[in-house]
């Protein structure tokens, strides 16, 4: 397994649902290409995926908001897709329902079967720098759409990228 300075996509994007697999840490640091590998298969016309959680040490709220950006474009498509979450350990299950993904996605609690061969992504590797200010803000405001109680929690840091974003305008 993979640490959390070095953390890993894997991805079998040929079948259906799609299968995914996060090794170590999921945070703003490593979600830029994850959150363009949701938007490339969407668009493609992948409408399920599965996330298989079994060996992913952490999450962020970042990470958190790109599942949700992700769940709520999906449910707009005719027919609706899914993502189902497999694997979640009581942790990351806890951050899950912390801000309400349980009642947006599938959460499988069993024994369920990842049978299998993935393949790495080479887009999920080759881009390890972290998210820009755009991402982040976008993936918290998905949290609050996903779950209105969520601003509470995120409302200072959308206030603060908001204000970084406005200057950033004005200077240019």
């Amino acid at each position: 397994m993979t640490t959390d300075s070095a953390p890993v996509y894997l991805v079998n994007a040929y079948m259906d649902p799609i299968l995914l697999k996060i090794q170590g840490r999921a945070n703003y640091l490593n979600c830029t290409a994850l959150r363009k590998l949701f938007k490339t298969l969407i668009d493609r016309g992948s409408h399920h995926f599965v996330i298989d959680f079994s060996q992913c040490s952490g999450m962020d709220s970042t990470f958190l908001g790109i599942l949700a950006g992700s769940i709520l474009e999906l449910r707009k498509k005719n027919p609706p897709g899914s993502i189902t979450l497999c694997h979640l350990g009581t942790r990351n299950l806890e951050l899950i329902r912390n801000v309400g993904l349980h009642r947006l996605l599938t959460v499988e609690s069993g024994d369920f079967p990842m049978s299998f061969d993935f393949r790495e992504l080479e887009d999920v590797q080759s881009e390890q720098g972290k998210a820009d200010s755009y991402l982040i803000l976008e993936a918290h405001q998905s949290l609050v759409e996903a779950d209105s109680s969520n601003l509470n929690k995120f409302q200072d840091v959308i206030s603060f990228l908001k204000k970084e974003l406005e200057g950033e305008s004005s200077e240019a």
